[in-house]
């Protein structure tokens, strides 16, 4: 299980955000946070603040990865050439969870953890239960036979509120080809992403 179940929206509230845009999200209710205090007037945040809360909302949506593996993704893309922020989105789009979730195989980014997780989800014919995994360009992703009939995955793929984006080519219900790795533009999220705060809070 992901650890982060029933209290996912919380992070919603937290952030003032409906982050995943889905519509049963508190956050559509109410804009205020969570808590007795929540409904206070906000100071303005310091530099710090905004860094910290665009990493905290890139972390959330992902799924709330651990701290090590977020730092990890971080490091691994400021080695990389060319743009460390669109480096950072493209590592994490290229996990395996991010590329089932994306695929519409699953209806939240923590389910999409949990079918990988109980061995559901095949790279290249490989059954891979690595959640963290990065998928390559030219690979194929398919769901299990056992996967395809659960509600779950179902309910997913009649979602209205997201489309498959142009880096997955769908083939048919339960098999998609991971074309490229996308830039920051490409990758459909709901709220503005700043990956650029995210490594300067990283390189402060």
């Amino acid at each position: 299980m992901t650890k982060r179940t029933s209290a996912k929206y919380k992070l919603d509230r937290r952030m003032g955000e409906n982050i995943w845009g889905r519509p049963k999200s508190p956050v559509n209710k109410r804009e205020y946070g969570p808590g007795q205090h929540g409904q206070r007037r906000k100071g303005k945040m310091s530099d710090f603040g905004i860094q910290l809360r665009a990493k905290q909302k890139l972390k959330g949506y992902y799924g709330d990865v651990t701290e090590k593996q977020f730092k990890k993704s971080y490091f691994e893309a400021s080695r990389m050439k060319g743009d460390t922020g669109q480096n950072l989105i493209g590592l994490l789009e290229r996990r395996l969870d991010a590329v089932v979730y994306r695929a519409k195989f699953a209806p939240t980014i923590f389910s999409a953890r949990q079918l990988v997780s109980h061995g559901h989800v095949y790279v290249n014919g490989v059954k891979c239960n690595i959640a963290s995994r990065l998928v390559k360009p030219g690979d194929e992703v398919t769901l299990g036979k056992k996967a395809q009939e659960m509600a779950l995955v179902m309910e997913a793929q009649s979602l209205a509120e997201r489309d498959i984006p142009d880096y997955i080519a769908p083939d048919g219900a339960a098999k998609i080809t991971y074309v490229r790795v996308p830039t920051l533009d490409e990758v459909p999220y709901p709220v503005k992403m700043e990956p650029n705060l995210v490594v300067e809070f990283y390189s402060r």
